[in-house]
């Protein structure tokens, strides 16, 4: 399990993205900018290893957006590791 510790904060989002995995899940975190809205967001993406974000498929990939804040991240982290949960057998078929 994701640990909220170990994620970037705020500040760090705001300039670029922090991506990591888990046993064979990546996942990304980064600010979006969005139009009519009030102000930023948080879009996290997970999808299966062993490529990056860049080439993997935006079908093979799960995309959610939290507040672009503290407690946002630490929803994005929860939806990670449910995300992991739900779907454990796919992550790992492909860290084998």
């Amino acid at each position: 399990m994701l640990e909220l510790k170990n994620f970037m904060p705020i500040q760090f989002l705001k300039k670029e993205k922090f991506t990591g995995s888990h046993h064979g899940m990546r996942f990304r975190m980064e600010k979006l900018e969005t139009e009519g809205e009030d102000g930023p967001r948080l879009g996290v993406t997970v999808w299966p290893e062993p490529y990056n974000f860049d080439v993997t498929p935006d079908e093979e990939k799960e995309k959610a957006s939290f507040d672009f804040s503290a407690d946002g991240i630490a929803e994005g982290v929860a939806w990670i590791n449910q995300q992991y949960e739900e779907q454990r057998a796919r992550w790992d078929k492909v860290s084998r």
